[in-house]
Parts: C-alpha cells; sequence; structure tokens
C-alpha cells in the first residue's frame, strides 16, 4: 500500500474536514482500486485560526492514472487554490512526490468581533448572515460556506469558482446588515 496526504488550502475545522474525509471514503470505494481514508489533520496558526488540514490516504495501486483519479475526486468537492497531493513512496530511498493541484478560490468573512455598537451584537445573528450567504452565493458551483471559526473575529470561509463573483454576490449583505460593519474581506485561495 501507497500512503499519499490530500493537503487542502482550506481553512476546515475538524468536524468539517471529518465529512469530507467520509465523503471521499465514498469516492474511492466506486474508484476499482484499493483506496482508504486512514485519518486527517488540521494546521492551526498562533491564534488558534485553521490554516489548511490533511487527509490521509491508502491506496493499492499508486499508478499515474488512480492518481488522477483521487485528485479528480478531491476537485469535484473541495480543492481550492494551493491544494497539493503527497505521495509516500514504499522504498524509502526514493523521493516523496508532490503533485499541487485545486481549482477552487477562497474568501474568509471576518466580522468584528469587538467594535461595534453593544445593541448590533444584542440585536444581530451570524447565522442570519450564514443563511443569507448561502441564498445569495445561489449554488454549491459558485461558492458555498465551507467552514467557520470563532475566535478574535467571527470567520466564515466561503469556496467557489471565483473569490471576484462571490465577493460581488455577498457585497449587498456586507454595506447593509449592521454586523457585517468594520468587516474584512480576505482572499485565501
Amino acid at each position: 500500500m501507497t500512503n499519499l496526504t490530500l493537503n487542502l488550502n482550506a481553512k476546515l475545522q475538524p468536524m468539517h474536514r471529518h465529512d469530507l474525509e467520509d465523503a471521499l471514503q465514498e469516492i474511492l470505494e466506486t474508484l476499482g482500486f484499493k483506496a482508504e481514508t486512514t485519518g486527517g489533520g488540521t494546521m492551526q496558526a498562533p491564534n488558534g485560526e485553521i490554516e489548511s488540514c490533511d487527509i490521509e490516504l491508502s491506496i493499492s495501486d499508486s499508478s499515474e492514472e488512480n492518481i488522477n483519479k483521487i485528485i479528480e475526486a478531491a476537485e469535484a468537492m473541495l480543492a481550492p487554490i494551493g491544494s497539493k497531493l503527497i505521495i509516500y513512496p514504499e522504498d524509502e530511498s526514493k523521493d516523496v512526490v508532490r503533485i499541487p493541484f485545486g481549482s477552487q478560490e477562497g474568501l474568509g468573512l471576518y466580522l468584528n468581533s469587538n467594535d461595534l455598537d453593544d445593541e448590533v451584537y444584542k440585536n444581530c445573528d451570524v447565522n442570519y448572515i450564514y443563511e443569507e450567504i448561502e441564498r445569495l452565493l445561489g449554488d454549491f458551483k459558485t461558492g458555498h460556506i465551507a467552514s467557520y471559526w470563532e475566535g478574535e473575529e467571527t470567520s466564515l470561509y466561503l469556496y467557489g469558482e471565483s473569490f471576484d463573483e462571490m465577493h460581488t454576490r455577498i457585497k449587498p449583505l456586507l454595506d447593509s446588515y449592521p454586523l457585517c460593519q468594520k468587516c474584512r474581506v480576505v482572499k485565501i485561495a
């Protein structure tokens, strides 16, 4: 068996990464060769924010065709730009191989958790923002919220075909909803 790591340039909490692992395992079972998820991990910044995540795999046949099938499966689900597949050869004298992949762009929406009027925090709800963003994006391919983080700021992580398109679609909400005042929008992939 050959061990692989899908290093996803995605800010996914462990519970969201685990959901992705389960979905990937279902796809792997249909590919015609033995492949299974064997674990995963999460890389965090010093402030606790997620930076990236890994899904570990074991496959029986690491042919180029099968490697491409795994990359295609990942790209059909969530594969932001900057992701890579790492192949650990069975022969330890050989070099580890890193294959870049990913086509989705990422948008980090960082809501200000400290500097707004108390009334805004009392009367507004981040769940409304979440639901409204999903509605405004319209479909999974255009964009979706893949995860969130509650730290120094409340952050929502969106992934889709185009950062600019996602930003354009959610901008009316950002400009009008009080809890979005002083928010930051950052390209994360």
